[in-house]
């Protein structure tokens, strides 16, 4: 097991099988040194724990655990296309979406679910720039969605 495994287990956490595409996409793409991941939603054992609207049906924190989830679904991508964590270099974006209730403005804190986690397995190299969208409905009305570059070494 990697180092990087090591710290997930460390932290009570299992790194999850990767989640298998819902359409037309894969989980994670390589280009040179880096791994593009699609959009990875809070799935466990393939279902969804919970869906509809942030500051609705689900709350902030709620949705803040979610986008961890979202995170760890986002390494399993990343793992299935370099086969060893210890090769990632650093998490360079973070994207998150929040479906929102029309007045919930928190998105920055839910997505700081998937942003702490990243710091607190991958340390420095989990450090990164982020952006946090609320929009109307997301798919299978998940209330997150996460996606990452990651720059990796041979």
């Amino acid at each position: 097991m990697s180092a990087v495994e090591d710290r997930i287990a460390e932290l009570g956490l299992t790194l999850p099988d990767v989640v298998p595409p819902l359409a037309a996409y894969q989980p994670a793409v390589r280009t040179g040194a880096y791994v593009f991941t699609s959009g990875q939603l809070p799935l466990t054992d393939g279902k969804l724990p919970v869906t509809g609207k942030v500051g609705a049906e689900v709350t902030a924190e709620e949705a803040k655990e979610l986008a961890a989830r979202c995170a760890l679904n986002g390494l399993a991508a990343v793992k299935s296309v370099i086969g060893d964590l210890d090769r990632v270099v650093r998490v360079v974006k973070v994207v998150g979406f929040v479906a929102s209730a029309p007045d919930f403005t928190g998105q920055p804190g839910v997505i700081n679910g998937a942003s702490e986690l990243l710091g607190e397995i991958l340390g420095e190299k989990g450090v990164h720039a982020r952006s946090a969208v609320g929009v109307a409905v997301l798919p299978l009305d998940a209330p997150v969605e996460v996606e990452f570059l990651v720059e990796v070494t041979d």
